[in-house]
């Protein structure tokens, strides 16, 4: 019996202890970066993205490299042979025999799981259309715990498209794992929660509330996970139009807010933070992408089995 290929296509494919791990390496990595910087040595990435991205590809391949090793791939589906056709079965089994490890970002939902049946190395789901986006969750997850301290016990207010936001199902789904967390679900009605969510949260007993205002909502959260209309998933732009200015967050609606809020956005921000928010300390976006960056690094090492050192 060969080692066990793991992958992550959702936040749910790791334990609590294994995410608590990662987190703990991503701390040792920002403490001594310069203890990993060989340990992925030979060893190559292959970043494989079907639809736009900045933070996220970047992201994966700035901690390859920080990690000693190498990256190949492409950053469009035209630039791949997916232009001609090719199947994501075939890519994944052609690419797999080129690189040690395979990230991926697919506008279709459920893709993944499509790439890891026919990926023979670990696998990494980077985001597929509406679904979920395991490692932009891990980013969050490791943002809060720096700037909260913890992550059980908190009032998380979800702001913005809740329906189609693959980062907020997955950042609910890890934090339903954590006691004692509160959820203030604030969206227009069409961009509400999906059905499914809602049961997930129902299931698990927790405290939460379905709001129109975020000004009513502010004065009592800890976190506070901004979300921009995302135009790419409206099949009618007349709805998109109405609806991309539901929620802007300016100092002024921050005002009855406290002190130790976190502001947390997954980024690209369109419009939905004003650029005045940027000063404030407790805007926490831009520290969210380092955290992404490291939490990568230590996703990487933990799948290539390279996180024991």
């Amino acid at each position: 019996m060969g080692k066990e290929i793991r992958s992550v296509v959702n936040i749910l494919d790791l334990s609590v202890d294994e995410i608590n791990h990662l987190m703990e390496l991503a701390d040792a990595i920002e403490a001594d970066p310069g203890k990993f910087q060989e340990c992925c040595a030979h060893r190559k990435l292959a970043v494989l993205f079907y639809e736009p991205s900045t933070r996220t590809r970047l992201s994966f391949e700035a901690a390859m490299l920080e990690l000693g090793g190498q990256v190949l791939g492409f950053a469009g589906a035209d630039s791949s042979s997916a232009a001609k056709g090719e199947s994501v079965a075939d890519t994944i089994r052609v690419v797999s025999n080129y690189a040690d490890i395979i990230v991926m970002r697919h506008p279709k939902e459920g893709a993944p799981v499509v790439a890891v049946q026919n990926a023979s190395v670990p696998f990494i789901n980077a985001g597929d259309g509406g679904h979920f986006h395991p490692t932009q969750t891990l980013a969050d997850l490791l943002t809060i715990r720096r700037t909260r301290g913890r992550l059980e016990g908190l009032t998380l207010g979800l702001c913005g498209d809740l329906k189609f936001g693959r980062t907020v199902h997955s950042l609910i789904d890890a934090m339903l794992r954590y006691p004692g967390n509160r959820y203030v679900l604030i969206s227009p009605e069409e961009l509400r929660l999906p059905f499914y969510e809602l049961e997930k949260l129902e299931k698990s007993g927790v405290l939460y509330q379905e709001v129109n205002s975020l000004e009513e909502a502010i004065p009592d959260l800890d976190i506070l996970y901004m979300t921009r209309v995302q135009k790419e998933r409206f099949f009618n732009e007349e709805d998109y139009l109405r609806l991309k200015d539901s929620y802007i967050l300016t100092p002024e609606k921050l005002l009855k807010s406290r002190e130790d809020l976190a502001i947390l956005h997954p980024l690209p921000r369109v419009n939905e933070i004003s650029v005045q928010v940027d000063k404030d300390p407790r805007a926490k976006y831009f520290y969210q992408t380092l955290c992404g960056k490291q939490m990568r690094m230590a996703l990487i090492l933990f799948l290539l089995g390279l996180d024991k050192g």
